[in-house]
């Protein structure tokens, strides 16, 4: 009895995973080597899902992406989903988040304004929060707007807010906005403790086993070690990002957030992420995360 052929084995599947990040051209040149296809992915395929930071963050709340961007602001509140990926790290090494207003105004003026925020997770709302408590400063929590991080200068400009937390490109735009700096949180960080502010990081899914979340770590560690070495093919790209940015701002918005801590975050990085929730957890701000678990 002759054995039966067997047929042509049909390739398996790539394994989905969602990938979360935001439409800024940070987060656009970390995952342009993915999103162009200029690097191997083995057996997964990526889907991008660009959101604003804070809807990531509430939907990590939700558990409901495989990897995604976050403010390390929202992590103590995922930390038993996610562990954080040793790439992708936003840190404002000497600057960061900036508090604006159409007038500068003194510092003991802050507890009576009106200051929008580009949301309650964000990291750059954690910082000030910080900054406030340790100049002994407060602030009642009405007085707080939460809004679109693009809205904040107009609200400002209508009356609708005394002053707003800037982040993303508005941190390089503000004074030709016509706005004056009243603190620079990062700034302000650094010389607090000599570290760099934690903005936000990666995170994946526990869930997905320890061989795949070690696998999924290189290819995206791969995609921004490839954007870095090829900034000027990216640049194209990352134009429909940049939200009014010429190129040569754009780099420079980059080169800010896109570094040695974004390929990996070290002792320092890692230093600076434990000091910034371990003083939002001693205010009562956040969780207590026991252990930072990074892959």
């Amino acid at each position: 009895m002759r054995p039966k052929r067997e047929g042509p084995r049909k390739a398996s599947r790539p394994q989905v995973i969602t990938l979360g990040h935001s439409p800024d051209a940070d987060d656009a040149f970390m995952f342009y080597a993915l999103a162009r296809r200029r690097i191997a992915t083995g057996g997964f395929r990526f889907r991008h899902i660009l959101q604003d930071i804070q809807t990531l963050n509430e939907r990590a709340r939700r558990a409901e992406l495989d990897v995604t961007a976050i403010s390390f602001h929202a992590y103590p509140h995922v930390a038993n989903e996610y562990c954080l990926l040793s790439c992708g790290a936003s840190m404002g090494d000497g600057y960061g988040p900036t508090l604006v207003a159409l007038h500068p105004r003194a510092p003991e003026e802050l507890s009576g304004l009106r200051i929008a925020i580009p949301g309650k997770l964000t990291s750059a709302f954690l910082a000030l929060r910080i900054f406030l408590a340790d100049s002994k400063l407060h602030v009642p929590e009405d007085r707080f707007r939460v809004m679109a991080f693009d809205r904040i200068f107009e609200a400002i400009r209508s009356g609708r807010a005394d002053a707003g937390l800037i982040i993303h490109e508005g941190q390089l735009t503000y004074g030709s906005e016509g706005f004056y700096r009243l603190v620079d949180l990062g700034a302000w960080w650094k010389g607090a403790t000599g570290l760099p502010l934690p903005l936000g990081g990666n995170i994946i899914r526990k869930s997905l086993g320890t061989a795949k979340c070690r696998t999924i770590a290189r290819i995206l560690a791969t995609s921004i070690r490839y954007g870095l070495d090829h900034m000027e093919e990216a640049l194209p790209y990352l134009r429909r990002f940049a939200r009014g940015l010429d190129d040569s701002l754009t780099r420079q918005f980059i080169r800010m957030y896109v570094n040695d801590y974004t390929m990996d975050y070290g002792r320092t990085g890692r230093r600076a992420i434990a000091e910034f929730l371990g003083r939002g957890n001693a205010l009562g701000l956040i969780p207590q995360v026991a252990r930072l678990e990074f892959v």
